[in-house]
C-alpha cells in the first residue's frame, strides 16, 4: 500500500524553506517527480531546508545522481526559491493595507510561498469565494468544477496585473483570467482612485430585477462613500473580494457573464433617481460614470466574460458643500419586488471598505465638508499641473534588444519578422530590414506583394514566398533542413495573398483561427524545435497598422516555444497599435514584461536611421569586373539569386566600416585564423589594409598562381572547363592558398566559392548566370574562377559534365577556358597526386622550405610580441614545426598536464577526439556540447547565465576550435593529428572500443535535437565508413579505420562487441548488422556471420546489397573450407562444402532479383558473386576422385555429369539432394555471365583499363571488369569441354554444347569478350584468335541454322575481325551478314539488345550496297532503333544517366562494307597523352580537333528542329541522340557531325552548324 504523507510532513507548504527539516524536504522532492531512489538518498544525507537552498551539482554527482535528474532538481529548487521571494514581496505589499485585509492575507501568502509550481497568465490560477451569500460564486456546474480545480492549486502564486486606467474608455484594454489586481485600497490623494472588488458571480446569473437591484446597491453604496470623502474610486464586478475560502485569491480576476449590457446601464439610471435626494440626482449622474465592460481573456477558454467597472469622479465644482445620503435598493424574495431601505444613510470610505457614518459622528462629519472640499480643490489643482515625463533612451534600448546585448550588429543572429500591413508612407522607412539577416517573415498583409512590405523587399532581395501549409511541408523533414532556407529569406503569407491566382484567399479572424492557426503552430514549433537553435535568432514583431488576433496568436506560439520573451522584441510607432497588441498578448505575458521588450512611440524613420547606424557595413553596392576592363554593379538581389555560390566581388569587404574594427576585434579575427579556422575574406582584407600582420604566402601559392596564369592565357590545352587542383595535407594551408589565389584574381576575373550542398545542376545554372551577368559579347567574356573544396568524386564529376555541356552550347573560338575549377582537397598523399597530373596540380605538404621556415618563425615571434599565447594558436605553432610527431606529442602532453581526467570537459574532449581522429571533417554541434556539459540550454533563465567558452577548462579552450557549419555552430579539435594524440594520451587504461561504447550510451548527445542528423551521420561513419583512395585516403580499407584499429590494437572480439553495441543503441540498424556479418566472416567466424547476415536480411529482406552480403558469407565460408581445412575430404565434408557453395549461389541469385526491383540503383554484385562461387565450385568438383581427369587431361566425367542425365553410382544416393542443383550449375553460370556481358556492353564501366598488373581479384572486378569477365569465361568453359564426349554423342546436343564451350573458352562466348579483342595491343594475335573462333562455326551459316546467341556472336566476330584484319579470308561480305541478321527483324520473338545493335551497324546506308533508296531497309533500321531505346529504358530504370553513361562502341568511318565501321579503340590509339589526358579530351570534345581522327571518320549531315536532331536514313528521317543535348542548336539549322553506334541507338558527336563549320558546338 502506498505510504501517505503525515500531517506534519504536509505542513511544508505553510513553512518557509529555511524552516524545513529533512522530512519536509522529502515530501517536497516527491512532488517534483524526482526518482524515488534519489529522494531516499537525499533524505539519508539529512538534506534540510537550508541545505536544499545551498545544493550544487557537484554534491548531487557525488551521491550518484544522473545528469537528467540533477537538471530537474536544480531547476525546481531555483523555481521554489524564486516563488518564495515573490510571495514575500507580495506580503510586504499587502501589509500597507488596513488591518482587516492584512489579517486575511498574511497567513495565506506565507502558505503559498514554497509551492514548487508557477502559474503564468492565462493558466488556471487559484480561486476563492466571497463573503456573504450574494457574492459567493456558484457551487454547481462549470464554476463548481473550476473551483475544484482551483482548490487543488490554491497555493499557486498568480501574476499581478494593473487595473484599467481611471476614466479610460480604451476598448482594447483587456484583463487576463486568473491574474490578480492589487488589494482593495482606501483613500490616497483623492485623485488616485480607491478600489473595491465584488465577485458578483451569483448575482450575474439572477433575473433582471434581482441583478439590477444588487448592482445598483453596490455601486450607490460605493459612490456615496467616494463622493462624501471627495475621492475618485472604481468599483469592479467580477473580481474576488474575499479570502475566507482559501481556494480563491483576493483580487483574482474571474469575470462574469453579461447577458445584456443595457441592464447594467439602466440599473444606474433607474436607481440614481430613486436612491438620491431630488436635488442631488443630477450631480450623482455626473459623478457616477456609465459602466465600462472590460473583456476577460483566457487561453484556456472561449467563454466570453467581463469585469464590469464603474468610475466615481466627485469633482469639486459638482460636489461642493453637498453630502450624499442614499437609500439602498434590496430585492424582497417573498414579494418579488425591489424595496428601498427605510432610512437614508451617509456612507464614507473607511480603509478599503464603504461604511455608513455613525449617528453619533454625523454632525462632525457634515461640519468637515468644507475641509474636504478644500482638499479636493487642492488635489485637482496639483493634478492638472504638467508632469514632465523623462523620455526613455529608446535608441539605446533598440540597439541592445535588436543585437542581444551587443552595441553593434553582425551575422551571428538571424531574425524572424512578424508584421502586418505597411502603409505607403512607411515603406520609405523600412530600409533597415533590408540589412537584417532575416530567416523568414510571417506577413499578415494580403496586399504585401502588390503594395506592401514584400513589394519593397523584392526590390532589394530574392525571397521564396509560401503560404503557411506549404512552408510547413517545405520544412518538415527527417533530414537536415535545406540549405536554401538559410541562403534565401522565406516570405510566409499567413492570411492569403491578393495577387495570387490560386485559391488561397484572405479570411476573417474566426475562419483563420479555424483553418490556418494549426499550420502556424506547426511551423513555429518546427522552426524552434528542429531548425534554429535557442539563442540563435530573434523574433521581431513590427506593428505597422491596427492589430488583429492572429498576430497575437503568433506571439503566444513563439512565447510558448521559446520559453519567454528573452529573444522576442516588438517595435511599434503607434501607441494605439501597441496597446491593442499588448492587451491581447497579456494572456501569455504581463504588460510590464512586454514593455521591457518593446520599442513604442519611436518614429519609424528614427528606428530606420538608428539601426542603419549600427550596421557593420555601409550600404554601398558591390561590383564585379567586366571583360572591357571596368566593373559593373552587382545588386544584392541578383547576388541572392545565385544562392549556390559565395561570390567574391572585386571590392570585397570594402564596404566594411573601419570604426567597427576595434583592435580587440582585429586581434580576435587574426587569432582565430592562426588557431586553425578557415581563412576568411576579412583576414585577407585586413592584411591588405595593413590593419593586421601579413599573411604568409607559401611557395605552393606562387606555383598555383603560375599554373593559373598559364590556364587563363590559354597556353594549356583548350578545354572549356579547366582544372587547377590543390591537394594538401590537413592543416598545411591548402585552403588558405586556394583563397589567396582567388583573392589576387578578384579584380580581373569573376570568382566564387561553390556550396556543395546544392546539386550540380543548380550550381551550373548559377555559374552561367554569373559569367553572363552584364556582359554583351560572348567571345570577350573571361573565365569564371570557381573554388570547390573537399568534394565528393561523384559530385565533382557530375558538376564537370554539367559545365562542359553548358560550355558546348556557346559558340566560341577563344583559346581561354569558360570555367576554371580550383579544386582544393585534403588528402594524405598530395605528392603522389601531383605526380599523376603535374600540369595542373599543386601539392601542399607539412614540409616547409628553408625560406618558408624563416617566414613562419618570424611570424610566430610577431604574434608572441602581441601577447598571443602559443597555446592559443596551436595550428600555426604546429605548422612552424612541420607537424613533427614528437613535437605534437610533447605539445599535447604539455597542454594536458594537470587536467581533471574525470570532468565532463575532459570526457567531451575525448569524444570529439575520437570522431575527429577517425571521421574526416567531423564536428560536434555547440548545442550538443551545451547539453552534455549541462549548461542549461533549455531552461527558462531570463539571462544567458554562461558563455560556452568560459565554462570550459583551459585545456579544452586551447584544443577546441569553434566553427560555423551551415546553420549551427559547432566545435572540433584544431587538427586531426592533435586529436589522435589526445586520444592516445587521455586513454589511460580505457581502450578505444570502451570509449566508443561509452559514447554510444550518452543519451544526452543522441537525443539532442539540433545538429542531430550530422551527429548520427558521424557516429555511423565512425563504425561503417571505409577509407577509399578515390576520396584521398591512403588505402582502400575493408572496414572503417576505427574498426580496423580496434581489430589491430585490441582484437577482433572487441571490434565485434563495439559494433554489436552500436547496432543495439542505434535502433538496430540493419547496416550495422551487415557490417557485423562482414567482420565475422573476415575473421573466419562463419556461424556468427551467417546469424548477422540473417538479422540484416530480416530488417531489409529486399535490399540487394544486404542479400549480396549474405552470399559473401557463404562464398568466404566455402573458400575457407576448400583452402584452409586440412582434414581429409570425406564424403560428408565434400557434401557440406558443396552445400555451402550452392547456398552462396542461391543468395547471389536472390540479390540479383532484388537488384532488378530496385529502381534507383544498379547493383550487379550478385552476378559477379555467383560467377566467382560457381567457377570455384567447378574447380573443387574437378578435384573429387569420382570426377577424375582423363588421360588427355579432360574433365570428361564431370562434363558428362553436369550436362547430361548421367550420375556416377558412387554418389547417386549420397548426393541425392545435390544432383538437380548441380545439373543447373552450367545454365545459372551462363545466365550470370551473359548479364554481365550485356551490362558491360551498355555502359562505360572501365575505371582503368590500363592496369595489366592487377593481382587482386576484387580490384580487377571493379577496375577492369572486361578483363575479369574474359578470365572467368575461360574458367567456366574449361570445365565443359571434352573431345571424347563429342565423339560419343555423335553430334548430338551434348556435342553442340561442348563446341559452344570451346568458342567460349577461346573468347567468343559473349559480346564483351569478343569486343575485348579490339583492346589487345597485339592486333595480329587477336585476329588469329578470332579466325580460330570462326572456324568453330559451320562453313555455311545460311544453310546450317545457328542458335540466336550463336548467330549474334558469329556476326560480331566478323565485324570485330574486320576492324583488326580487313583483308582476312575468313570474313563474309556485308550483304551476307545482312541476310543472316534478318532473323532478328522478321522473327516475332524477343532477342538480346546486341541483336538490334548489330542491325543498326549492318543496315546503316552503305555507299556500295545502297545506291538506290530502299524503304524496307529503313523499316529494319527504325525498328531496331526503337527496340534499342525501349530496352535501354528498361535497363536504366530511374538511375540518372550521369551515373551510368552510355558507351559508344563504333563510329561511322570513311569507306564501305565492313571497313566503314571504326571501333572506339582505334580512335583512342590516335590520341596522345596519359589516360587522364585522353579522358579529358573526350570529355571536352577536343578529340575532334585531331587531324588523324578527322581523316578516319566520316562526317554526316543532318538538321535540327525544336532542339531535336534528325538525319536521313535510306528514305525516312531518323531522330538521333546528341552526345550533349545542350550542343544541339536552337531553331532550324543544317548541321554536320560524327555518328556513333551504341546500345541506346545512334549518337551524334561534334555537332557543327553546316554554314559555319569552324564553330565547334560539341
Amino acid at each position: 500500500m502506498e505510504r501517505l504523507p503525515s500531517p506534519k510532513t504536509m505542513d511544508y507548504k505553510t513553512l518557509p524553506v529555511n524552516a524545513w527539516d529533512e522530512n519536509h524536504v522529502r515530501c517536497w522532492l516527491e512532488s517534483t517527480g524526482i526518482k524515488k531512489e534519489y529522494v531516499e538518498k537525499l533524505h539519508a544525507e539529512e538534506v534540510t531546508g537550508p541545505a536544499l537552498m545551498e545544493l550544487d551539482e557537484s554534491f548531487l554527482k557525488d551521491i550518484g545522481m544522473k545528469k537528467g535528474q540533477i537538471q530537474i532538481l536544480i531547476h525546481k529548487r531555483n523555481e521554489l526559491l524564486h516563488l518564495q521571494d515573490n510571495a514575500q514581496q507580495a506580503k510586504n505589499s499587502s501589509s500597507r493595507t488596513p488591518d482587516r485585509r492584512e489579517a486575511q492575507t498574511g497567513a495565506e501568502t506565507a502558505s503559498n510561498a514554497p509551492t514548487p509550481s508557477t502559474a503564468r497568465g492565462g493558466s488556471s490560477g487559484a480561486t476563492g469565494t466571497t463573503s456573504g451569500a450574494n457574492t459567493a460564486p456558484p457551487t454547481s456546474g462549470k464554476m463548481q468544477r473550476s473551483k475544484k480545480s482551483q482548490l487543488q492549486s490554491s497555493a499557486e502564486v498568480l501574476e499581478l496585473r494593473n487595473c484599467r486606467p481611471f476614466r479610460s474608455q480604451d476598448a482594447d484594454f483587456k484583463y487576463v483570467k486568473d491574474t490578480v489586481l492589487a488589494p482593495e485600497s482606501g483613500v490616497n490623494d483623492l485623485i488616485i482612485p480607491c478600489h473595491e472588488y465584488k465577485s458578483f458571480a451569483i448575482a450575474a446569473e439572477l433575473n433582471k430585477d434581482q441583478l439590477q437591484s444588487k448592482f445598483a446597491s453596490e455601486v450607490i453604496r460605493f459612490a456615496s462613500a467616494c463622493m462624501n470623502i471627495r475621492t475618485n474610486g472604481t468599483i469592479h464586478f467580477g473580481v474576488m473580494d474575499s479570502v475566507e475560502d482559501k481556494g480563491w485569491k483576493h483580487g483574482q480576476i474571474v469575470g462574469i457573464k453579461v447577458r445584456k449590457r443595457e441592464d447594467y446601464v439602466d440599473a444606474l439610471d433607474l436607481y440614481i433617481e430613486k436612491c438620491f435626494c431630488d436635488n442631488l440626482q443630477e450631480i450623482a449622474r455626473k459623478c457616477i460614470h456609465p459602466p465600462v465592460f472590460v473583456e476577460v481573456i483566457s487561453k484556456d477558454s472561449e467563454e466570453q466574460r467581463f469585469v464590469v467597472e464603474v468610475d466615481i469622479e466627485p469633482t469639486a465644482i459638482l460636489v461642493k458643500k453637498s453630502c450624499f445620503e442614499v437609500y439602498l435598493p434590496k430585492y424582497n424574495e417573498s414579494s418579488r419586488k425591489v424595496i428601498l431601505t427605510k432610512e437614508p444613510a451617509l456612507f464614507q470610505r473607511v480603509g478599503a471598505k464603504s461604511e455608513p457614518v455613525q449617528r453619533n459622528r454625523l454632525t462632525a462629519f457634515i461640519q468637515a465638508v468644507q475641509d474636504r472640499d478644500a482638499q479636493r480643490e487642492t488635489a485637482e489643482l496639483s493634478s492638472t499641473q504638467a508632469h514632465t515625463e523623462i523620455p526613455q533612451d529608446l535608441g539605446r534600448k533598440l540597439s541592445i534588444l535588436l543585437n542581444d546585448g551587443k552595441s553593434y550588429m553582425d551575422d551571428s543572429l538571424r531574425y524572424i519578422l512578424v508584421t502586418n500591413r505597411c502603409e505607403q508612407d512607411n515603406l520609405n522607412y523600412i530600409n533597415f530590414l533590408m540589412h537584417l539577416n532575416i530567416f523568414c517573415v510571417f506577413d499578415f498583409d494580403e496586399h504585401s506583394s502588390v503594395s506592401g512590405l514584400y513589394s519593397k523587399y523584392k526590390e532589394h532581395h530574392e525571397a521564396s514566398s509560401y503560404f503557411l501549409q506549404d512552408f510547413f511541408n517545405e520544412i518538415k523533414t527527417d533530414t537536415r533542413p535545406s540549405q536554401k532556407l538559410f541562403d534565401q529569406t522565406s516570405w510566409i503569407f499567413c492570411n492569403g495573398r491578393s495577387d495570387f491566382l490560386g485559391d488561397e484567399k484572405p479570411c476573417d479572424e474566426n475562419t483563420w483561427i479555424r483553418t490556418k492557426k494549426k499550420y502556424l503552430k506547426k511551423v513555429i514549433t518546427c522552426i524552434c524545435e528542429e531548425i534554429l537553435p535557442e539563442r540563435s535568432f530573434i523574433v521581431l514583431f513590427l506593428l505597422l497598422s491596427p492589430v488583429q488576433k492572429p498576430l497575437v496568436d503568433t506571439f503566444q506560439e513563439f512565447y510558448s516555444e521559446m520559453n519567454g520573451t528573452e529573444y522576442i522584441i516588438c517595435i511599434a510607432e503607434s501607441r494605439e497599435n501597441y496597446g491593442k497588441w499588448a492587451n491581447l498578448a497579456q494572456a501569455s505575458c504581463s504588460i510590464e514584461t512586454l514593455e521591457q521588450r518593446s520599442i513604442v512611440g519611436m518614429k519609424l524613420s528614427h528606428v530606420d536611421a538608428t539601426v542603419q547606424a549600427m550596421l557593420p557595413c555601409t550600404a554601398q553596392p558591390r561590383h564585379l569586373p567586366v571583360s572591357t576592363g571596368g566593373v559593373c554593379t552587382l545588386p544584392l538581389r541578383e547576388e541572392e539569386k545565385l544562392y549556390s555560390l559565395e561570390i567574391l566581388c572585386a571590392d570585397q569587404c570594402d564596404d566594411i566600416k573601419s570604426n567597427h574594427w576595434t583592435e580587440k576585434k582585429i586581434q580576435e579575427t587574426e587569432q582565430n585564423f592562426y588557431r586553425g579556422r578557415k581563412i576568411t575574406w576579412e583576414n585577407l582584407w585586413l592584411a591588405d589594409r595593413r590593419l593586421c600582420g601579413d599573411i604568409i604566402e607559401r611557395e605552393a601559392c606562387k606555383e598555383a598562381s603560375k599554373l593559373l596564369d598559364g590556364i587563363l592565357r590559354g597556353s594549356a590545352l583548350n578545354y572549356p572547363v579547366a582544372k587547377l587542383k590543390i591537394f594538401h595535407h590537413p592543416g598545411s594551408g591548402g585552403s588558405t592558398i586556394a583563397r589567396q589565389v582567388l583573392w589576387k584574381s578578384r579584380k580581373h576575373f569573376r570568382c566564387a566559392v561553390i556550396k556543395t550542398s546544392y546539386p550540380p545542376s543548380t550550381v551550373c545554372s548559377h555559374v552561367l548566370a554569373l559569367r553572363d551577368y552584364e556582359e554583351r559579347e560572348i567571345s570577350h567574356r573571361f573565365p569564371v574562377l570557381l573554388l570547390i573544396e573537399d568534394y565528393d568524386d561523384e559530385y565533382f564529376e557530375e558538376l564537370q559534365i554539367e559545365l562542359v555541356e553548358a560550355a558546348a552550347t556557346r559558340k566560341s573560338n577563344i583559346p581561354k577556358p569558360y570555367f576554371v575549377l580550383v579544386c582544393c582537397r585534403r588528402c594524405n598523399d598530395p605528392e603522389r597526386r601531383c605526380k599523376a597530373s603535374p600540369l595542373d596540380t599543386v601539392a601542399v605538404t607539412h614540409k616547409l622550405t628553408e625560406s618558408e621556415k624563416s617566414l613562419f618563425n618570424t611570424k610566430l615571434e610577431k604574434l608572441k610580441q602581441k601577447d598571443v599565447r602559443p597555446e592559443f594558436i596551436l595550428t600555426f605553432v604546429l605548422m612552424c614545426e612541420e607537424f613533427n610527431a614528437t613535437y605534437v606529442s610533447d605539445l599535447v602532453a604539455h597542454i594536458l598536464h594537470g587536467i581533471d581526467l574525470h570532468s565532463r570537459d575532459t570526457c567531451l574532449m575525448r569524444y570529439v577526439a575520437l570522431l575527429n581522429c577517425y571521421v574526416p571533417d567531423s564536428y560536434v554541434s555547440l548545442s550538443h556540447c551545451e547539453a552534455f556539459l549541462g549548461l542549461g540550454a533549455y531552461t527558462e533563465s531570463k539571462l544567458r547565465a554562461y558563455d560556452f567558452k568560459h565554462r570550459l577548462s583551459e585545456q579544452a579552450r586551447m584544443i577546441f576550435i569553434e566553427l560555423s557549419t551551415t546553420y549551427i555552430s559547432s566545435v572540433r579539435i584544431i587538427h586531426c593529428l592533435v586529436a589522435k594524440e589526445i586520444l592516445h594520451q587521455l586513454s589511460g587504461n580505457e581502450s578505444q572500443s570502451q570509449l566508443a561504447t561509452t559514447l554510444l550510451q550518452e543519451k544526452t548527445l543522441f537525443e539532442n535535437r539540433f545538429g542531430r542528423e550530422e551527429f548520427i551521420k558521424f557516429i555511423r561513419h565512425l563504425f561503417i565508413r571505409r577509407d577509399k583512395r578515390s576520396r584521398g585516403d591512403n588505402t582502400d580499407t575493408l572496414f572503417s579505420p576505427f574498426i580496423e584499429h580496434v581489430c589491430k590494437a585490441e582484437d577482433c572480439e572487441k571490434a565485434i562487441a563495439v559494433l554489436k553495441a552500436a547496432y543495439e543503441l542505434l535502433g538496430k540498424d540493419p547496416f550495422f548488422a551487415q557490417q557485423l556479418a562482414r567482420l565475422n566472416y573476415s575473421n573466419e567466424k562463419f556461424e556468427d556471420a551467417e546469424y548477422w547476415a540473417r538479422v540484416a536480411k530480416s530488417h531489409l529482406p529486399g535490399d540487394s546489397y544486404i542479400l549480396d552480403t549474405e552470399g559473401q558469407v557463404y562464398r568466404k565460408w566455402f573458400s575457407f573450407t576448400v583452402d584452409k581445412m586440412t582434414e581429409e575430404d570425406t564424403p560428408e565434408r565434400i557434401i557440406m562444402k558443396t552445400e555451402i557453395a550452392l547456398k552462396a549461389m542461391k543468395c547471389f541469385r536472390a540479390a540479383q532479383q532484388a537488384a532488378k526491383a530496385e529502381r534507383e540503383t544498379m547493383n550487379n554484385a550478385g552476378y559477379f558473386g555467383e560467377v566467382e562461387v560457381g567457377c570455384r565450385l567447378l574447380r573443387f568438383l574437378s578435384t573429387i576422385p569420382v570426377f577424375h581427369r582423363s588421360a588427355e587431361g579432360e574433365y570428361t566425367e564431370l562434363v558428362k555429369y553436369l550436362t547430361t542425365d548421367y550420375i556416377p553410382e558412387e554418389i547417386r544416393r549420397t548426393w541425392g539432394r545435390l544432383h538437380s542443383r548441380l545439373k543447373g550449375l552450367r545454365q545459372n553460370l551462363y545466365n550470370a555471365l551473359e548479364w554481365i556481358s550485356d551490362d558491360l556492353s551498355y555502359f562505360q564501366t572501365d575505371k582503368n583499363q590500363e592496369k595489366d598488373d592487377e593481382n587482386d581479384e576484387k580490384e580487377e572486378q571493379i577496375y577492369n571488369p572486361r578483363k575479369w569477365l574474359k578470365r572467368q569465361s575461360e574458367v567456366y568453359a574449361k570445365f565443359f569441354i571434352s573431345a571424347s564426349l563429342i565423339e560419343e554423342s555423335n553430334n548430338g546436343p551434348e556435342s553442340q554444347l561442348i563446341r559452344r564451350m570451346g568458342i567460349y573458352k577461346s573468347g567468343g562466348g559473349n559480346v564483351t569478350t569478343i569486343l575485348s579483342f579490339l583492346t589487345d595491343k597485339k592486333e595480329n594475335r587477336s585476329a588469329e584468335k578470332l579466325e580460330r573462333i570462326l572456324s568453330f562455326y559451320t562453313e555455311n551459316p545460311l544453310r546450317d541454322r545457328l542458335e540466336d546467341n550463336d548467330l549474334i556472336h558469329y556476326i560480331l566476330c566478323h565485324i570485330t575481325l574486320a576492324c583488326l584484319a580487313p583483308g582476312s579470308a575468313k570474313l563474309l561480305p556485308l550483304q551476307m551478314l545482312r541476310e543472316l541478321s534478318l532473323r532478328f527483324f522478321k522473327a516475332k520473338r524477343p532477342f538480346p539488345a546486341s541483336a538490334y545493335f548489330l542491325l543498326t551497324l549492318l543496315y546503316w546506308p552503305d555507299e556500295a550496297l545502297d545506291k538506290e533508296p530502299n524503304p524496307d531497309k529503313d523499316e529494319i533500321l527504325t525498328s531496331a532503333l526503337q527496340t534499342l531505346k525501349h530496352l535501354y529504358d528498361i535497363k536504366m530504370k530511374n538511375v540518372p544517366t550521369r551515373k551510368k553513361r552510355i558507351y559508344t562502341h563504333f563510329f561511322l568511318g570513311k569507306g564501305y562494307g565492313l571497313s566503314k565501321i571504326v571501333h572506339k579503340t582505334k580512335i583512342d590509339k590516335l590520341i596522345m597523352g596519359s589516360l587522364d589526358e585522353r579522358r579529358m579530351k573526350w570529355l571536352h570534345g577536343t578529340v575532334w580537333n585531331i587531324q588523324t581522327i578527322r581523316e578516319n571518320l566520316k562526317r554526316v549531315s543532318g538538321w535540327t528542329k525544336d532542339r531535336n536532331l534528325f538525319i536521313r536514313g535510306h528514305v525516312k528521317d531518323l531522330r538521333i541522340l546528341p552526345l550533349h543535348y545542350e550542343s544541339v542548336p536552337s531553331g532550324n539549322e543544317n548541321v554536320t557531325f560524327y555518328l556513333g553506334f551504341s546500345f541506346n541507338g545512334l549518337v551524334a558527336f561534334n555537332i557543327e552548324v553546316a554554314n559555319d563549320a569552324t564553330c565547334s558546338r560539341a
